[in-house]
């Protein structure tokens, strides 16, 4: 189920028409309050997150949704500023929006978040060895099965996009990663996609996964190129 929270009912409209088209259940609220509940009481498996909703701020909604959940969130803005996007990705949504946007691109981004999430959370292939199942290198372990990340053995929580940067990286240890190789590993697509989106994921990735994440070990930075891992 896809949970829109939105104040603009002609939005509201396209937007439930296209997803339920393409075969998801939608839910729409139109307030912090009633998206904030709506969210607690159904569970959704993905959520569209309008900035400025009548009684507050979608910022606020998103950091409430983010300390008891890693569901992914697609921030919603029509204040095209840099700003604005890197707060809300700071907060920890996975994904943003500008209004005005093509149905297209939402549909595609909706498609591509909640396909990675179901890959993420569906049991592993009964032929799938162990080594695939779980990597482990400089004291960090991912479980693929399981959706679980260790550090020195200590388990850390991950939302979804930092998850799945970290398997990229960590599954080619070495290699470097340019920002639109990891959109395109994470979202399936770098379409639509600022590449600096890549790098407040990865900053928060470090200050969960190294001793010092501004002199970073493990996640390195290959200047006027991407990321690699070490280990």
């Amino acid at each position: 189920m896809v949970l829109i929270i939105d104040d603009e009912e002609s939005l509201q409209e396209l937007l439930l028409h296209a997803l339920e088209r393409d075969g998801y259940r939608v839910l729409v609220a139109g307030t912090c309050a009633a998206g904030l509940n709506a969210f607690r009481t159904e569970a959704p498996d993905a959520v569209l997150l309008d900035v400025m909703l009548p009684d507050g701020s979608g910022h606020d909604v998103c950091r409430a949704i983010r300390a008891d959940s890693t569901v992914p969130i697609i921030m919603l803005t029509a204040l095209d500023d840099e700003v604005d996007k890197v707060i809300g990705l700071e907060l920890g949504a996975d994904d943003y929006i500008t209004k005005p946007f093509g149905m297209r691109e939402l549909r595609s981004r909706v498609k591509a978040i909640l396909r990675r999430a179901a890959m993420s959370a569906a049991p592993a292939d009964a032929d799938d060895s162990p080594a695939e199942e779980r990597i482990e290198r400089a004291g960090v372990a991912v479980d693929r099965v399981r959706h679980v990340t260790e550090v020195d053995g200590v388990v850390v929580d991950l939302t979804y996009v930092e998850f799945e940067i970290l398997t990229t990286l960590i599954a080619s240890p070495g290699r470097v990663f340019s920002r639109n190789q990891l959109l395109d590993a994470v979202w399936g697509s770098s379409d639509f996609r600022e590449p600096r989106t890549v790098d407040v994921h990865v900053r928060h990735l470090r200050e969960k996964i190294e001793q010092d994440p501004a002199a970073p070990i493990r996640i390195q930075t290959v200047r006027g190129v991407g990321y690699r891992f070490e280990g």
